[in-house]
C-alpha cells in the first residue's frame, strides 16, 4: 500500500463489497460483539490473523503487540494495555479460547537474539526481554544448528513463554482449572504458508494438514 489515500478507497471497496451487503450482520455488530476467541498476535504488518484464519469482523479479539508476547504477573506494569485487553476479554467477553500466534522472520525475536541491533531502543529491549527464558532455554539445548534454525526454536519458544505466563494469572489459571477456558500456540511460516500447532504430546509444533 502505497499512501494514505489507498486506506480510503480500501474503506470504500469494503462498505460496498461488505457492509452494505451483508447490513443484518454488521447490525448484529452494532449491538454487541460475542467473540469467542482472543489472538495475540504480532503486530508484524505480514501477519493478519483475521486474514490468515479466515474470519469475519466479529469472530476474533484481537491483541498485537511486539513478537506476540504476555508479560508474566510479576513484569506486568501498570498500566498494561496488553493484560487490560485480555483482562477485559476474558472477564467481560467470557472468551473461551486464547491464541497466541507467532511467525518467522520476527523482528522482535531477532532483536532480543542479536541485542546490538536494537541496543539504542529502549522500550523494545525492555518489551523483549519478556522472551529472554525462551533464549535461555535455546542456549542450554541446541549447538551448532544454523542461525535461522536457532532463530526459529527462539520464536517457537517465546511463543509458549507467553502461553506459560497466562498461566501467571489466577484469573486465567482457574479458568483454563475449570475447563472454561482453552489455551493454544500457534506459529505461522511466512515462507512456506503454513501453520503450526504445539502439541504437548510430542512437545513440538506439528504442521497442520489442509482438509478436503
Amino acid at each position: 500500500m502505497d499512501n494514505f489515500h489507498q486506506l480510503i478507497k480500501g474503506f470504500q471497496n469494503f462498505k460496498q463489497k461488505y457492509f452494505l451487503k451483508e447490513r443484518e450482520y454488521f447490525e448484529s455488530l452494532e449491538r454487541a460483539q460475542n467473540p469467542k476467541t482472543m489472538v495475540v498476535a504480532c503486530c508484524d504488518s505480514r501477519v493478519d490473523p483475521a486474514l490468515l484464519l479466515h474470519c469475519k469482523p466479529g469472530d476474533l479479539f484481537v491483541i498485537r503487540n511486539v513478537a506476540a508476547l504476555v508479560p508474566p504477573s510479576s513484569m506486568a506494569g501498570t498500566p498494561s494495555a496488553v493484560m487490560a485487553a485480555i483482562e477485559y476479554g476474558v472477564k467481560h467477553l467470557n472468551i473461551e479460547h486464547i491464541v497466541i500466534l507467532g511467525h518467522s522472520n520476527c523482528g522482535g525475536i531477532h532483536g532480543l537474539m542479536e541485542p546490538e541491533s536494537i541496543q539504542n531502543e529502549t522500550y523494545i529491549q525492555d518489551w523483549v526481554n519478556i522472551a529472554a527464558p525462551a533464549l535461555d532455554r535455546l542456549q542450554e539445548l541446541t549447538g551448532d544448528e544454523p542461525h535461522d534454525v536457532r532463530e526459529r526454536h527462539c520464536e517457537e519458544g517465546a511463543v509458549l513463554v507467553s502461553l506459560d505466563n497466562l498461566l501467571s494469572y489466577p484469573w486465567i489459571s482457574t479458568k483454563v482449572e475449570e475447563g472454561t477456558l482453552k489455551l493454544h500456540a500457534l506459529y505461522y511460516d511466512l515462507a512456506a504458508g503454513d501453520l503450526y500447532r504445539y502439541s504437548p504430546e510430542s512437545e513440538d509444533f506439528l504442521k497442520m494438514r489442509l482438509k478436503g
